[in-house]
């Protein structure tokens, strides 16, 4: 059978178009980076784990070193469209075989940040069940309501979903924003000091672990690329989307970490947040306002956790969509619903990894919260740091070889320092991992992990080499993206 009988029909092989402007695709965006957990879970995990007062410097350090990658992201996204953009950008830039590799990387990258999800909703939901009904049922029953709420929105009509996302992320900033007032009107007696912008406050003993801690608070911000087939004028609506989405989260995550130091003071934050964990920033929220509030608030603690569900469900199943389309795995996977344009097989597939991580950690009785999203958290945000290095570099070189109008900042300055300083990150997160993960200095699971995408990558490479010499017009389709279907390769 020719590659081309194997194709399925463009009707069920292209993501709907024209469906998500600006606003949509932003929701998106932060959703993925689910403002509500990240300020009630992992900032004060941040200053329990790592004890540097420096986390809201650590926000904005990093948004600046993802803006400074967005330079040259958003300006390949309007040569190279494809739902797997860190894929088909490796495939462009870097060549067909690294493409794979980096494909690999992302596929685990992505799924461990969405599976990891399933391990805190339980947590989130337990305190509210036990206050209303007396009672809770196990975090994974909770796990299971979550997952089946994820996987029916996998198959919905994308722009359904980016509804249901602005309502619950615009509620989600809007109860951050009013903690945070609350916070700030509420000063202990050390009073209202700014010693966590301070550089000084970041560059302690500790550093890469609280960057790995918070960098997983920006997962998401690369999705707008991901959605760029779907979206309406995507010259300016991903460019704009990317740069909202960045600012938004490094500006509202960073007040929100300083807010939480000012009621117990710079000397009291870590104390603090050992003590109460994600209970903090509601203990804070009841003692200033009241019971009922800190209720509200602990109800969108729960459809933030699933909002970002959600948002990782749409972003992962569009990068196996893209890989399936383009025969780099079964072709089933390059299907979507002639009802809906949502990648079928790719939605089914990441809701069917969720109940089989659900049931294992069930059976297992290992912990949810430690060793399921904390450790798949890590584990994640060391390969979103690996990708978009990769990223920068396959910007650098698409261009070299494709000479354009493009002006040297977005296509070799940018990318060139976005990249020194992720290697930078990468290697601070390396040396302090065992702190990130919460295991002994000697534990071999600090390097088992990172080893993991080394063992991806060496199999994509593998697996690139063996589609070039058994399936070469595969081979010439990688990373072009809807023109693999077209049949348009050279």
């Amino acid at each position: 059978m020719s590659l081309t009988e194997q194709r399925p029909s463009v009707v069920c092989a292209a993501l709907a178009k024209d469906r998500l402007g600006v606003p949509s695709v932003v929701f998106f965006v932060i959703s993925a980076a689910a403002p509500l957990m990240v300020v009630a879970g992992s900032v004060p995990t941040a200053y329990a784990v790592t004890g540097v007062l420096g986390v809201p410097f650590a926000f904005l350090l990093l948004g600046a070193v993802f803006a400074l990658f967005a330079v040259g992201y958003v300006t390949m996204a309007r040569h190279v469209v494809n739902a797997g953009a860190f894929y088909a950008y490796a495939a462009q830039g870097l060549g067909r075989t690294q493409g794979v590799a980096t494909a690999w990387v992302a596929l685990l990258a992505y799924n461990a940040l969405q599976l990891g999800l399933y391990g805190i909703i339980g947590s989130a939901a337990e305190p509210l069940l036990r206050d209303w009904f007396g009672a809770s049922p196990a975090w994974w029953v909770i796990g299971l309501v979550a997952w089946a709420l994820t996987g029916l929105a996998g198959l919905l009509r994308v722009e359904v979903n980016g509804k249901i996302l602005s309502v619950l992320l615009i509620s989600e900033i809007t109860v951050v924003l009013v903690f945070d007032v609350a916070d700030v009107l509420h000063a202990g007696p050390a009073g209202v000091t700014f010693d966590g912008f301070t550089p000084g406050s970041l560059f302690v003993p500790g550093v890469g672990a609280a960057l790995a801690t918070v960098v997983a608070g920006f997962a998401g911000i690369e999705s707008s690329v991901v959605f760029a087939e779907e979206s309406k004028d995507r010259d300016r609506t991903v460019p704009l989307a990317t740069y909202l989405g960045i600012g938004i989260i490094a500006v509202l995550y960073s007040i929100s970490a300083w807010a939480q130091t000012v009621p117990t003071g710079p000397d009291g934050i870590v104390k603090a947040a050992t003590e109460q964990g994600p209970t903090l920033i509601f203990g804070q929220a009841a003692a200033h306002m009241g019971g009922t509030v800190a209720t509200i608030g602990s109800v969108l603690f729960v459809t933030s956790s699933i909002a970002c569900m959600i948002a990782f469900h749409n972003t992962t199943a569009r990068y196996i969509f893209a890989l399936g389309r383009e025969h780099v795995i079964p072709s089933v996977f390059g299907r979507t619903s002639a009802r809906t344009a949502a990648p079928l097989a790719g939605s089914i597939l990441q809701t069917a990894l969720g109940l089989i991580v659900i049931v294992i950690y069930a059976v297992s009785g290992l912990d949810p919260v430690t060793k399921l999203f904390f450790t798949f958290g890590a584990f994640g945000g060391l390969g979103l740091l690996t990708l978009l290095t990769v990223t920068s570099i396959a910007v650098i070189v698409f261009f070299a070889k494709n000479p354009s109008r493009e002006t040297a900042w977005r296509t070799r300055i940018a990318p060139a320092l976005a990249t020194l300083a992720l290697c930078v990150i990468i290697g601070m997160t390396l040396i302090n991992f065992d702190t990130v993960l919460g295991v002994a200095p000697d534990s071999v699971i600090r390097w088992i992990l990172p080893g993991i995408f080394v063992v991806a990558i060496v199999f994509g490479l593998v697996w690139g080499r063996v589609l070039k010499a058994t399936r070469p017009g595969v081979y010439a389709n990688i990373g072009l993206g809807a023109q693999a279907v077209g049949g348009s390769a050279k």
